[in-house]
C-alpha cells in the first residue's frame, strides 16, 4: 500500500445519519499541539459582505434587479461574461468578499459569494449535494476526492417592488451541463456549507506544510458541523503528518464508526496503524480495501508512470488511456496520455491530448504548465 493519504476536498461528504456526540468531537481536539493559526478563522467572514460588493448590489446593478427582478438580474450581474466576468479556479477557496474581489473562485467559493449576495438582496437561499461520481486529483502527496455542490435562490417577499419579479425558485449551478448527470440532489444545511469552506481552508493549508493553520481549520470545521465526516478525516492526516499518531486514529476511528463502507476513511486508518507498528490490523483493512475496489483511483496512472520511469510508453500509453476511460474529464491523465504518445513519435494525438489537459485544467499554473507543452509539440507540427 503506498504511503499517501486519501483526503477529502472541495464539497465531498454528505453527513451521514447519525452525528457524533458533542462530547466525543471535544475529545478530538489537541489546542496544546498547535501554533495559533496565521489569520484569524471566523465564521462571520465567510459570507460577510465588502463596502465594494454592497456598491455592486446597490448601486451598480440597482437598476437591473428592478427591471429583471431580483433573482434574474443577480444572476445575470454575476456570471453573464459581458459583466463582473467572473473565472472559476480551483486552485483556492475564497470568501465571500475574496471571491468577488479577484473575481475567481472554485465552485464553493461561487456558491457562498452568490448566497452572500442573495440574502442581502433579500432572496432566500436553499444548497444542494449534487450527487455525481466522485472526482479525484492529487498533489502533494495527498489524493483529493472532490464533490459539488450548487445553490438555489428563491423570492421573498420584502416588499421591494419591481418591474418584473419571477416567483419561480431557480438553481445555479457552476459546472457545465452533463448529459449523463441527473437532477440527484441532497439538502444541506448552511452550516454544512461554512463545514465544507474549513474543511478546504484545511486541505489547502495542508498542501502548504502549514500544519498548524489546517489544524485549526479542521477543527472549526467540526465545530459547525459535527455531521460532515470529512473534517475528521482531514483531522486525522494533519495529526499524522504532525506525528501524533494516537490523535490520527482517534479521529479517523470515529469517522469509520459513522460511516463504516467509507474508503477513504479506512485507507487513512491502515496508515495510521501501519506508522504505529499494528501491522496486522492495518492489514485487515488493506485486505478490505481491496475487496471493496481492486483498482482504486490512479491505479492504472501510477502504474503509467512507472511503466514511463523504464520508458516502456506503450504500457504507459495503455495505462494511461486506462484511466481516461474512467474518468475522461481530469485533466492531468490526459496530459501523462500526451506524454507517452509524443515520446512515441505520435505528435498529432499528443497535441489533441495536450490541448484536451489545457481546456479543462482549473488552475492558471495548470493552463500555463500545459500551454507550454502545447506549444513545444505544436513546434514539432509546424516542421
Amino acid at each position: 500500500m503506498k504511503n499517501v493519504a486519501v483526503l477529502s476536498f472541495a464539497m465531498m461528504l454528505a453527513a451521514c445519519a447519525t452525528v457524533p456526540e458533542a462530547q466525543r468531537t471535544g475529545r478530538l481536539f489537541n489546542d496544546h499541539l498547535f501554533a495559533p493559526a496565521s489569520e484569524p478563522i471566523s465564521v462571520d467572514a465567510v459570507f460577510a459582505l465588502s463596502a465594494a460588493m454592497k456598491h455592486y448590489l446597490n448601486v451598480t446593478i440597482a437598476d437591473q434587479l428592478r427591471a429583471k427582478g431580483r433573482q434574474q438580474g443577480l444572476i445575470d450581474a454575476l456570471y453573464r461574461k459581458d459583466q463582473l466576468k467572473l473565472e472559476y479556479d480551483s486552485g483556492i477557496t475564497r470568501n465571500a468578499s475574496q471571491a468577488f474581489e479577484a473575481r475567481s473562485g472554485n465552485c464553493l467559493s461561487l456558491v457562498i459569494m452568490t448566497a452572500a449576495f442573495a440574502k442581502e438582496a433579500g432572496l432566500t437561499v436553499r444548497y444542494q449535494k449534487v450527487l455525481l461520481d466522485e472526482v479525484w486529483s492529487r498533489g502533494g502527496g495527498i489524493y483529493f476526492s472532490s464533490g459539488h455542490v450548487n445553490l438555489t435562490l428563491g423570492k421573498n417577499d420584502t416588499g421591494n417592488r419591481t418591474l418584473f419579479e419571477d416567483r419561480t425558485p431557480i438553481t445555479i449551478d457552476f459546472l457545465p451541463p452533463d448529459a449523463n448527470r441527473g437532477p440527484y440532489l441532497r439538502p444541506i444545511g448552511e452550516e454544512t456549507i461554512v463545514a465544507m469552506y474549513m474543511n478546504n481552508r484545511a486541505a489547502e493549508s495542508l498542501l502548504r506544510g502549514q500544519l498548524n493553520d489546517a489544524y485549526w481549520w479542521a477543527r472549526e470545521a467540526i465545530r459547525q458541523d459535527p455531521g460532515f465526516l470529512s473534517s475528521y478525516n482531514t483531522l486525522g492526516i494533519v495529526y499524522r503528518r504532525h506525528g501524533d499518531l494516537q490523535a490520527a486514529e482517534q479521529a479517523l476511528a470515529l469517522a469509520l464508526e459513522h460511516e463504516p463502507g467509507n474508503s477513504q476513511f479506512m485507507s487513512n486508518l491502515a496508515l495510521v496503524l501501519s506508522d504505529q507498528g499494528r501491522l496486522a490490523e492495518a492489514n485487515l483493512l488493506i485486505h478490505k480495501l481491496e475487496q471493496m475496489n481492486p483498482h482504486p483511483p490512479f491505479h492504472y496512472f501510477n502504474l503509467g508512470i512507472s511503466a514511463m520511469q523504464v520508458r516502456d510508453f506503450h504500457a504507459a500509453k495503455a495505462l494511461f488511456a486506462k484511466e481516461v476511460e474512467r474518468d475522461p474529464s481530469y485533466h492531468e491523465f490526459h496530459f501523462w496520455l500526451g506524454v507517452a504518445h509524443f515520446s512515441l513519435g505520435e505528435v498529432k494525438q499528443a497535441s489533441t491530448h495536450l490541448t484536451f489537459a489545457m481546456d479543462n485544467s482549473t488552475t492558471r499554473n495548470e493552463h500555463d504548465l500545459y500551454a507550454a507543452k502545447l506549444d513545444r509539440i505544436r513546434s514539432y507540427l509546424r516542421q
